[in-house]
C-alpha cells in the first residue's frame, strides 16, 4: 500500500563535509605569505595552570631550544618558573636561573610531556611543508581552559563533594625566521650611518633658487 503524502518520511539530506578552514580554529591566523606551521590539542587531560606557565616560558624560543628545555624539565635539570598561578607554589633555587620575576617554580612532568609532543608535531608539520627546522621559532603559544571533567567524591556525614579536573586547549604556531638585510653603506647621506642634519639644513636642501645673479 502507498502511504499518503503527509505521512511519508522526509528524505534525509546529506550534510556537506567541513572545509579545512573550519575544521580547526586558532585564536590567531598568521599571514599566509609568512612560512609557518601549526599544532593544536583540545580537551587535554593536563592541568591548565601548568600548561599556561610552560607555554608562557617557551614562547619566543627557537624550536630546538624549547625542545631542549622541555627535555631538561623532564630530567629535573631545569624548572618551569611560575609567574601568574603562584598560589601554594614553593620557592626553588633553580628558578633564579630563569629570566623571570620571582623564584617560584615546579617540574610539571605530565604537562611538559604533552607540550613537548605538540612541539614535535608542529616541527614535523613544518618539515612536511618544506620549512627549515633550524630556523623555526615559537611565535605563538596559547593555553585556554577546557570544560572541567566533573566527578564526585564522598565526604563525611553522607555528603558529596565535587571532584573536577581542569583540562586545557593548547595551540602552537611556529614561524620561520627571515634572514636580516644588511644596511647600505651611506656614509655621506642621511641614513642610519650618515651625519645627522638639523631641520634648518633639511629646509635649505629643499629650497630651490629661482633666477640668477652676478657674484
Amino acid at each position: 500500500t502507498t502511504l499518503p503524502q503527509h505521512t511519508r518520511p522526509a528524505a534525509t539530506k546529506a550534510l556537506p563535509h567541513p572545509t579545512p578552514s573550519t575544521m580547526t580554529r586558532y585564536s590567531v591566523e598568521p599571514d599566509a605569505a609568512v612560512p609557518h606551521s601549526k599544532s593544536r590539542g583540545s580537551h587535554l587531560r593536563v592541568h591548565y595552570k601548568h600548561c599556561r606557565e610552560i607555554a608562557h616560558h617557551i614562547k619566543g624560543m627557537s624550536a630546538s631550544k624549547a625542545n631542549k628545555f622541555l627535555e631538561d624539565v623532564l630530567a629535573r635539570k631545569a624548572v618551569v618558573p611560575f609567574t601568574r598561578h603562584t598560589g601554594g607554589i614553593g620557592r626553588k633555587a633553580m628558578a633564579k636561573q630563569c629570566n623571570s620575576a620571582g623564584d617560584k617554580g615546579r617540574w610539571p612532568v605530565k604537562a611538559t610531556a604533552v607540550v613537548k609532543d605538540l612541539l614535535s608535531n608542529a616541527v614535523s608539520n613544518g618539515e612536511t611543508k618544506g620549512l627549515d627546522a633550524d630556523k623555526l621559532y615559537i611565535s605563538h603559544a596559547q593555553v585556554n581552559r577546557a570544560p572541567p571533567g566533573r566527578r564526585r567524591t564522598y565526604r563525611a556525614h553522607g555528603r558529596i563533594g565535587k571532584y573536577a579536573s581542569q583540562p586545557a586547549h593548547i595551540e602552537l604556531i611556529l614561524t620561520e625566521k627571515q634572514d636580516g638585510v644588511e644596511k647600505a653603506d651611506d656614509e655621506e647621506g642621511e641614513g642610519a650611518r650618515g651625519k645627522r642634519i638639523t631641520k634648518k639644513m633639511a629646509a635649505k636642501k629643499r629650497f630651490v633658487q629661482v633666477g640668477g645673479g652676478s657674484a
